[in-house]
């Protein structure tokens, strides 16, 4: 029986790839994909999802969402992703449009509906903290909350200390964090290095010559100038499709453990840092894999290390 996914996107260039990954996925059912501010403003970001939905020829309904953080002003990536999101490639508008009704409403009722769900968020989590505020008692519904964001131990790629989407809505990061979820951190360091997509990868995907598999390469042109104008690296970074690889398949996490995790709210210097105690240095329970009756929230499955080879086949499989 097919698995049920909910995926909340500020849908630019990787988060498309991602998306693609899921609805093209044999053994998932996407039932809903929301989308929130971020990469780009909230309108463009439905334009993204229509389309790349409409590319796969799948029938998902798209729900918008908040237009801004829940306190703070929008910030995007377009400097990154193109200003469309999608490399300014000029692709023609979707002919669908959004279904009527807030994002936010759409998690609950979906939530509700399918009990075990995987909850995918690739973006700020603007809707879901706001989805999570009128209704918490959807968290038991949600068999796995699969967060893209976060940069433990390592440097951030919109500030030092921060990783663009928690930094975005750093407060909404912070509810959904100690809401009590089954959340598995993927932080972006996990597409650095050799996760990369590189030369020979994007070589092997455009010889694939699907329309997806082009499309893969051609929305990430501009990221993948500006990731080597940022990090020197030559390639695609790939944090969303990452991220929906161990959705997919859990077992591409290959190193991972369970710690307290904190979101820096109240400092600018270190605003949206996702502050993992790995050594345990706060004596805290959470890190020693120990529930607190009084407290179990903020207690997150971080994942440190991936299976490189069985990421990138993952990515391969779906574009053919």
């Amino acid at each position: 029986m097919p698995r049920s996914f909910l995926i909340d996107t500020d849908t630019a260039s990787d988060d498309a790839v991602a998306l693609i990954m899921a609805l093209r996925h044999p053994d998932v059912n996407v039932k809903a994909i929301t989308v929130v501010s971020g990469n780009v403003p909230l309108k463009q970001a439905c334009t993204n999802a229509l389309y790349t939905v409409e590319l796969c020829g799948a029938n998902v309904p798209v729900y918008g969402g908040a237009v801004r953080p829940l306190v703070r002003e929008a910030e995007y990536a377009d400097w990154f992703h193109g200003r469309d999101g999608l490399g300014d490639q000029n692709y023609p508008p979707p002919v669908r449009t959004v279904e009527r009704g807030h994002a936010a409403d759409a998690i609950v009722r979906t939530v509700r509906e399918n009990p075990g769900l995987t909850l995918v968020t690739l973006g700020p989590l603007t809707n879901v903290a706001l989805a999570l505020a009128h209704s918490p008692e959807i968290v038991k519904n949600v068999g796995r909350c699969v967060v893209m964001g976060g940069n433990p131990c390592c440097e951030g790629n919109i500030t030092p200390a921060a990783e663009f989407n928690i930094y975005v809505d750093p407060e909404a990061a912070a509810i959904v964090f100690r809401s009590g979820m089954p959340i598995e951190m993927i932080g972006w360091q996990l597409s650095r290095g050799e996760s990369v997509v590189n030369h020979a990868d994007i070589d092997r995907i455009r010889a694939i010559d699907t329309k997806l598999a082009h499309f893969c390469v051609d929305c990430n042109s501009r990221a993948m100038a500006a990731f080597r104008e940022q990090t020197g690296e030559l390639g695609i970074a790939l944090p969303d499709p990452v991220a929906m690889a161990i959705a997919l398949d859990p077992t591409i996490a290959i190193e991972s453990s369970k710690h307290l995790v904190e979101i820096e709210t109240a400092s600018e210097l270190t605003r949206g840092m996702t502050v993992v105690d790995r050594l345990n240095v706060t004596g805290d329970d959470r890190n020693r894999g120990v529930w607190s009756k009084l407290s179990p929230a903020n207690r997150v499955e971080v994942c440190w290390r991936i299976d490189v080879g069985r990421w990138k086949e993952l990515l391969l499989r779906s574009l053919r």
